[in-house]
Order: C-alpha cells, then structure tokens, then sequence
C-alpha cells in the first residue's frame, strides 16, 4: 500500500448507525474518492477495478489494509455530478461490525481520505448546488421522522416543496425589481406591471403565501418534536392506567390507594401521528402528607407548562370538591377524560361540558375510546390540518427569514397603499428578496451554514 499524499483528500465516515448490524456503509466523496477507496478494495475480478466502474455499478471483492484482508466488501461507485454529494463518491458495504467498520474507515483514512466532519456529506450536496438550504435541514427530520406524516412532509420537504414555494415568490418580486429599475431608468414609460393595482395583487398573493406557511410551523413543530403532555387529575380517576395504556407497558403503579403515584412518571409515546412526552402525575387534592403534598405541587406546575393536558376524571363518580377545582383551573390546551365508561356513567356531563373544553369518554381499563382521542389530540394540536405534500418550514431559523420576508411586504403593501414613491415600495420588496435569499441559502453567511450542519451527524 503505497501511495503520495493527496492534495485534496476525499472524505470518510461511517453513514450507517455505530451499533452491531448485519450489514455497514462507509461513504468516500472527493475528486479523489475513487482512487483512494481502489487502495483498500481487491475486486474478485481483477478487471472490474473501481476505476473502469461507469456510474451506478458495484463490485464484489474484499477491503483490506496493511495487515491483510478486513472483510468482505461490495462497492458501490457514483460518478460526479450523479451523486448525494455531486462529486465522485464510492460505498464500500461489509458486515456490521463495530470492529471491522472502524478498521475499514481507518485504512481508507491511511490510504489518503480524511475524517468527515459532522453533516459534510450533505454540506458539499449544498455548495455543490445539489439541494438548498432547506432541502438539506429536512435530511436530519427525515432521518429522525417518528410517523407516516413526519416522514412524508419531511420527504415533501427533502424534494424541495419549501425550495419551489419560495423560489417562485423570490421570482415574482424579482420581476417587480426590475421592473423599479426599468421605472427608474425610463420614467416617462407607461409599465403596467408598476400600476397600483397590479403590485398590490402581487402583494397581496406573497402575504397570503407567507401567511399560509407560518401557520403551519407550529404544528409542524409538533409533529417532528413532539408535544409536551401531562396526565393530570384526582387521585384514583385512572391516571396510570391511562398512561400504562398509551405507554403500552407497565410504567406507573395501579392500586385502590389513594396517593399511590407521588412523582412524576414519564414516557414518551406515539398517538396517531402525534409523539406524546408523557407524564403521569400525583392525583391532585388537598392533603396533610407531606411527601404526597410534594407530588401535588409538581403535578400543578407540570399542567401549567405543559403543551396538552389529559384531564381525567371517573364518570362512575360524582364530581368531587377537587375535580372542580381542576375543570376551572384548565388551560385551553386541555382534553377532558372521562374514564370507567363501562361502568354506570353518574358524573355531572353538563358541568363538565359548561368548561368548553374537548370532552373524550374513554375506558383506559379496556382501552375504549382511543381512537376519539386521538382524533381530538390532532385537532388540537394542528396535526390533523397538515397536508403531507403541502411546504412545511422545519426550523426556527426558516420561520425568522419567512417573518421578515412578510414584514416587508406588509410595509411595501402599506407604502403603495399611501401612495409613496415606487422608490418606497422597491426598498421594501428588496428586503423580502434578501429573507427568501438567506432561506434558501443562496446568499447567507458561512456562520449561518456551519450552525446548520453542526447539529448532523457524521456520515451524513
């Protein structure tokens, strides 16, 4: 194995989880990938040496360093500007072994690659003009989806829905942009595409656009991150029953005694398409334990921070002097249970309905009425108004450029509304057409670029 170091050395990294497996990727991607990726593979047929491979083609052979053989190998070639990456990129695949993946990157490393750093596959994808900016921050929520919903927007979103829906606004400005310059240039022209009418339409559309994808963020935050949500209610209503029933396991004790669940026990689960982190909290009501009076404060402060509250409450009982002190106490973000529906319904419906809020008749016993409750969880979370096609902004950093763009084309709206100059209004536009810009990378700051690809992981 000898070989003159590289003046440009590929990448490498492992792309594939560090965790025994059946099978593991290493990924190489540089004007030099091929050959540095040649020095470690020995095809089975001598003939088919990676570099005589046209684009898409593998080869079965073995990888091997210094001391001899590592594994057996099947590598995968891509020819610039075919690939993830856009440049030559070669997957050498073997088993999945901790000890023989770590072996195979380090003679890839010995034999001229360098380390990659932690998103620079999909870094060079970007300035190589393979995806934008946020085609490239869906890769991490497609990878991380935890639902058929949060899989298909973060696709939708991977394969550019945000990119289009802004790309085509950044064009419809940039035209009015021009047609200020050509104003500018020739004043005595008649450009009907300047008249009043016509830039308010444009306006006007661009509000209701930006206007749309804010909307969204919120529960499209929901459904990548999760919801914080908590069970809360009087001590024996069915709180840990509920949560063992979501929880789909045994996580908090279930016993006739009052004060059983004295902290907070907590769980993260799906329902439907919404991921709930879930806890299960003390049973609320007045009491002279001391300890159990601790558990009480930590299940009022939870409710009071929490996204969603499950209220529950036992329907074969009458309210009790804690049960209304909790229905009044509620925060709208609240769902009221009403549990033991198998049992003979004695609670009082119409001071319960009297709180305006969701009502859930359920049996957490029998697992009766999950399926309402989760229809009522993604109605009040905004899960059930997505569209998986529908352009989803991901961070809070696609929201911040969407709210200025917005700003100023409400101030541009406003100026052309006040009849000032045209100079006015071009001033206002420019700065919509700078956020778009920034959002989608195509003029933003390498601080800006760095922050986003330093929360990937490496190998991807």
């Amino acid at each position: 194995m000898d070989w003159k170091p590289l003046t440009d050395p590929p990448i490498a990294a492992i792309s594939t989880p560090a965790a025994p497996a059946g099978l593991g990727v290493i990924r190489v991607s540089g004007p030099e990938a091929i050959p540095v990726a040649e020095r470690v593979f020995r095809p089975r047929n001598p003939h088919r040496t990676l570099q005589s491979l046209p684009g898409y083609t593998a080869a079965y052979g073995h990888i091997h360093d210094r001391e001899g053989d590592i594994d057996e190998c099947v590598a995968l070639v891509f020819r610039a500007p075919h690939s993830y990456t856009g440049e030559d990129v070669v997957e050498l695949s073997c088993h999945g072994g901790l000890y023989l993946l770590q072996r195979a990157l380090r003679a890839l490393l010995e034999a001229g690659a360098r380390a990659a750093a932690p998103g620079e596959f999909t870094r060079r994808a970007f300035v190589n003009g393979k995806m934008d900016l946020t085609q490239a921050e869906a890769v991490m929520d497609l990878i991380g989806a935890t639902g058929r919903l949060a899989a298909k927007t973060a696709l939708a979103a991977q394969e550019g829905a945000v990119f289009r829906c802004l790309s085509t606004l950044r064009d419809q400005l940039l035209d009015a942009q021009a047609n200020f310059s050509a104003f500018v240039d020739y004043p005595d022209d008649d450009i009907p595409d300047l008249a009043p009418e016509m830039m308010g339409q444009t306006l006007e559309s661009a509000e209701r656009l930006l206007t749309r994808l804010l909307s969204g963020f919120d529960a499209g935050k929901i459904l990548r991150e999760g919801v914080d949500t908590v069970i809360v209610g009087s001590p024996n209503v069915g709180k840990s029953t509920l949560m063992n029933l979501l929880a789909g396991c045994q996580r908090s004790s279930v016993t006739p005694i009052p004060g059983t669940t004295r902290d907070v026990v907590e769980e993260t689960v799906r329902l439907g398409e919404v991921v709930l982190r879930l806890a299960d909290t003390a049973g609320i009501r007045q009491t002279e334990d001391q300890v159990e009076a601790i558990g009480v404060d930590r299940a009022k402060a939870r409710m009071e921070t929490a996204a969603l509250v499950l209220a529950v409450l036992d329907g074969s009982r009458p309210l009790s002097k804690d049960d209304r002190s909790l229905l009044q106490d509620l925060p709208e973000c609240s769902i009221v249970l009403v549990n033991k529906v198998d049992q003979e319904i004695v609670v009082d419906k119409e001071y319960i309905e009297a709180i305006d809020r969701p009502i859930v008749y359920i049996s957490a016993a029998k697992g009766e009425g999950l399926e309402e409750l989760t229809c009522q969880v993604e109605r009040l979370t905004g899960i059930s108004g997505l569209s998986e096609s529908e352009p989803l902004l991901a961070t809070e950093r696609q929201r911040s450029c969407v709210c200025r763009c917005l700003e100023c084309i409400q101030e541009a709206h406003e100026a052309l509304r006040l009849g000032m100059t045209m100079d006015a209004v071009s001033v206002s536009v420019d700065g919509a057409v700078s956020a778009i810009l920034e959002l989608t990378g195509e003029r933003t700051s390498e601080a800006v670029v760095d922050a986003i690809f330093a929360r990937f992981c490496v190998g991807k």
